[in-house]
């Protein structure tokens, strides 16, 4: 399985320089993993700010997205191609299915059969998934292989811990990423969390980000102010305690914060 660095820079919502400015300081600062989309409408700025940043590329970490429009027969691979140039790049590190068709009118096996070609072509260097269900999680195995599947990124944070889906994925041995880490800043104001926080000498972001961390999730949060990034990045030397890990465990509470008209039935 492709390495992926536990903590990457989110970039949705973040547009032209504004993408760029996040992207160049989060380079600056020490982040390596940058995570864009089809969907997002940035990855040319993205690409504009790892082009200038002056990091190698052999020391980056990238991981696009292809969008529903892009699923039809032929269009996974034309699309990736178009994402490439866009970016800059001539291969990505991770190239994911960003929802399930919707509806599931395309098969999962015809498209990601496809995103496994982009890989034996050289265009990604690893594939995966997101926003799967376990039911679409059984036919990707199926279709391309548990091995070849690289993570499977889904919103989970204290508040919506996604368990069902979590037990499956590591019963398959998949590995995971936590997007919404911080559930648009609502894990912020949760009571316990910031009781947590004051205990460690640390900030409620750090703490949420800290807990999925500890339980081997990769986690992508964006922020365009570089203190907050500074801090998002150092959360990786926040030790919880068995104690705040189920003290942390016990806000689940189903609060899902990206469900669009064209979602899966979520387990």
């Amino acid at each position: 399985m492709t390495f992926l660095p536990p903590v990457g820079l989110g970039t949705f919502r973040l547009k032209d320089q504004v993408a760029i400015d996040a992207v160049r300081s989060g380079l600056e600062l020490g982040y390596r993993h940058v995570d864009t989309a089809q969907a997002y409408g940035n990855e040319a700025a993205v690409g504009q700010a790892i082009a200038e940043s002056g990091v190698a590329r052999d020391e980056l970490f990238v991981t696009t997205k292809v969008w529903t429009e892009n699923l039809g027969r032929g269009r996974v691979l034309a699309s990736l191609q178009e994402s490439l140039q866009r970016l800059a790049l001539q291969r990505v590190d991770l190239m994911l299915i960003h929802w399930p068709s919707p509806h599931d009118e395309i098969p999962v096996a015809q498209y990601l059969e496809e995103l496994l070609e982009a890989k034996r072509q050289g265009l990604t260097s690893a594939i995966g998934v997101s926003n799967f269900t376990i039911a679409h999680l059984r036919e990707a195995i199926a279709a391309v292989g548990v091995e070849e599947i690289a993570t499977n990124q889904v919103e989970i944070h204290p508040l919506l811990q996604n368990r069902k889906l979590v037990d499956f994925a590591r019963q398959q041995g998949i590995h995971l990423t936590a997007y919404m880490p911080l559930a648009y800043g609502k894990v912020l104001v949760e009571p316990e969390i910031q009781r947590i926080a004051a205990a460690h000498g640390a900030s409620p972001a750090q703490v949420a980000l800290a807990w999925s961390l500890q339980q081997g999730y990769a986690v992508i949060p964006s922020s365009t102010k570089r203190e907050n990034l500074a801090a998002n990045l150092a959360a990786t030397d926040l030790r919880l305690s068995d104690a705040d890990m189920a003290a942390i465990a016990a806000l689940e509470r189903g609060e899902r914060v990206a469900n669009p008209g064209f979602a899966p039935r979520w387990d």
